[in-house]
């Protein structure tokens, strides 16, 4: 188990796959990281990633990053390639509705637990799971190492990372169909000045956040307030 290891909140890169390297002598580890947590619209989607050291290596080669550090095409590259290396990985989302009843940091979290235990699942023997960012996810019967940036310093968060944002964006364009008029196709939720200025022409949609958008609308617009829910 990790007990003995002193696991930093922060480190630099090298000190990082130090501690990593030290994990996977002793076990599985599993990365996991969200997206879509400051959006305006639509879920937040988490991912937990397993890498074997091949994988790892290949995709490193190919990039692999965090994924606010690499452009959409090669968001989508590494993507297919770690599906055609039959990477473990799973995926889940919270609603738009659920964000706005438990905080998006809960429900952030609680996307992240509901995916590393389906990794966990087909992997068994999890020695620890490296969680991006500075909270433990709650309810977790699995060691966590808790890391400021690992997104970009963990190759297996990393990969976590790309998941949950080429699946999140993916989804995103679906809605934009649905739900147009926001721009979702190129903001994906997220608050530019045109979606901020269509929130306030319009008001929201069945997959905007109440919560999140309330800022907005207090601007003289709270009578569209759920305008589009209701048409």
């Amino acid at each position: 188990m990790t007990d003995d290891l002193i696991l930093p909140p922060r480190c630099e890169h090298d000190e990082a796959i130090y501690f990593l390297r030290k994990l996977r002598e002793r076990g599985i580890v599993i990365g996991t990281d969200e997206a879509g947590r400051g959006a305006l619209a639509g879920p937040v989607v988490a991912s937990a990633v397993y890498l074997t050291q091949e994988q790892e290596e290949e995709l490193c080669a190919m990039g692999l990053r965090d994924s606010k550090r690499v452009t959409p095409m090669r968001r989508e590259k590494l993507f297919e390639a770690m599906k055609d290396m039959n990477v473990i990985y799973r995926a889940s989302m919270v609603s738009a509705e659920d964000v706005d009843a438990e905080n998006v940091l809960n429900a952030s979290l609680r996307a992240m637990r509901e995916s590393v235990l389906k990794v966990a699942k087909l992997t068994g023997g999890v020695e620890c799971v490296v969680v991006d960012g500075d909270e433990r996810i709650n309810s977790l019967d699995i060691p966590q190492w808790v890391l400021v940036k690992a997104d970009d310093l963990i190759p297996c968060v990393s990969a976590a990372s790309i998941v949950a944002k080429v699946l999140r964006d993916r989804l995103m364009m679906i809605l934009a169909k649905r739900y147009p008029n926001y721009g979702l196709e190129t903001n994906k939720g997220y608050p530019t000045p045109h979606h901020m200025e269509a929130v306030k022409r319009q008001g929201l949609s069945r997959i905007h956040r109440e919560t999140f958008c309330r800022k907005i609308l207090s601007n003289g617009k709270e009578e569209n307030f759920n305008a589009v829910n209701q048409r």
